[in-house]
């Protein structure tokens, strides 16, 4: 959420930010601005109307106190004090009205962020590694994974419908492997706390983080509770210290966490539906930090250089994108992607976003520190995929691909495979 403070003071500066994004969120700046207007307005009275009634309750003390007639003076209170619960009630259905829409207003990108429409306007930062270059003509995973007999898309849909994977035997071994050594990796060599949090979650979370009330239609939701599945342990995990006042000798706070990720991906019929590249469950591992904010751009990039090191040690080739202001997700003030090269799609596929939220989180769920000088400030949240299992896998089965139809394993993975090297028919 945008601090009502810097849309008060500084509107003109927050609707050219907006603007860059390109979704005309702008044009709701001067609503919240009037309406912000108007609930102060309306505060002044009420609080000038409280102390007026104050003064004369207790002046009709005195009054009573003497033996004398208050009855005109108490009169005049009720009529006061009528006003005052008018507006009062006119208060909070304008608070209700204001903070409605400061929930649907999109973080405002950092000033590092290149200015563009989509995708086709990212900047490439770095890359790593070379593509590979492959002796015969490469097959796309749902191939390899049907021969091997590790995946097994028809039997998912009979199951669940499109859009779903069933992992088989070395494959279901393949992905929980691929879980574990990340895990591992970022608990043992990152300094993250691994926490597993619940996989259903309440509406003041799924607000907290933004997902709510912005993009309900993409959430599944359960229908006798108010309920989410997580579509990201992003949520979850971010909101671990919700409502909370933290001590600035605690931050930075690092958290990783395992989730399975559902998401029902409306408006996405017919995108990249063949094999497991669009998804509506799968498997990530996502790292959330809390820090103070002078120190959030410096994590942010030790939290990318965390997620390209699971690539690195996997040996794949990836590129690293910086994401523009039209491209940014709604909650983001600055986010990278880190796109792994899939010879089999002959494409780039993201297998991580990670971004600084800034403050913007924090003001929803109202997560705070106290610092030295005993003030309490927001802090700072980022979060990031550590990595998407999907379209890992997807570059995994490409990428090791061999002539005869079986799967090359790199070496990380051996110790989490019973140190099997291969995966055969």
């Amino acid at each position: 959420m945008l601090d009502i403070k810097l849309i008060r003071e500084n509107p003109e500066v927050v609707k050219q930010r907006l603007a860059s994004r390109g979704r005309g969120d702008e044009a709701r700046i001067a609503e919240i601005a009037a309406l912000d207007e108007k609930r102060r307005k309306l505060a002044t009275e009420s609080d000038n109307l409280k102390s007026e009634r104050n003064k004369v309750s207790r002046e009709i003390g005195i009054t009573k106190s003497k033996g004398l007639d208050a009855s005109g003076p108490m009169a005049a209170m009720k009529a006061v004090g009528d006003k005052i619960t008018a507006l009062d009630q006119e208060i909070a259905a304008v608070e209700a009205q204001l903070q409605g829409t400061l929930l649907v207003i999109p973080n405002l990108p950092h000033e590092s962020v290149t200015d563009g429409k989509d995708s086709s306007d990212n900047p490439i930062v770095r890359t790593w590694g070379e593509k590979p270059q492959l002796a015969f003509a490469p097959k796309p995973h749902w191939e390899i994974g049907e021969k091997l007999g590790i995946l097994d898309f028809p039997r998912a849909t009979k199951i669940s419908g499109s859009g779903f994977i069933l992992y088989k035997g070395a494959g279901a071994r393949l992905e929980r492997a691929l879980i574990n050594c990340l895990l591992d990796l970022h608990t043992t060599q990152h300094g993250y706390t691994e926490v597993f949090p619940p996989f259903l979650i309440n509406r003041q979370s799924m607000i907290g983080t933004g997902q709510l009330p912005k993009f309900e239609e993409d959430m599944y939701r359960l229908r006798d509770d108010e309920l989410y599945l997580a579509p990201t342990a992003e949520v979850p995990v971010s909101n671990i210290h919700r409502e909370e006042i933290l001590r600035e000798e605690q931050l930075p706070i690092y958290y990783c966490a395992y989730t399975p990720c559902f998401r029902r991906e409306a408006g996405a019929a017919g995108k990249e539906t063949r094999g497991m590249i669009r998804v509506h469950q799968f498997d990530k591992v996502e790292m959330i930090k809390f820090c103070k904010p002078e120190a959030s751009y410096d994590e942010l990039e030790k939290m990318v250089a965390n997620a390209e090191k699971v690539l690195q040690l996997l040996g794949l080739h990836y590129r690293v994108v910086l994401l523009c202001t039209g491209d940014m997700g709604f909650s983001s003030a600055k986010t990278y992607d880190i796109e792994v090269w899939a010879p089999g799609q002959n494409a780039y596929l993201e297998v991580s976003s990670c971004s600084n939220c800034e403050d913007f989180q924090a003001r929803r769920a109202n997560v705070k520190f106290k610092g030295v000088d005993g003030k309490n400030r927001f802090v700072h949240m980022l979060n990031g995929s550590g990595t998407a299992l999907a379209r890992l896998y997807v570059a995994l089965l490409e990428t090791y691909q061999q002539a005869d139809g079986t799967v090359k394993l790199p070496d990380i993975l051996k110790p989490y495979l019973g140190g099997t090297t291969h995966i055969t028919a």
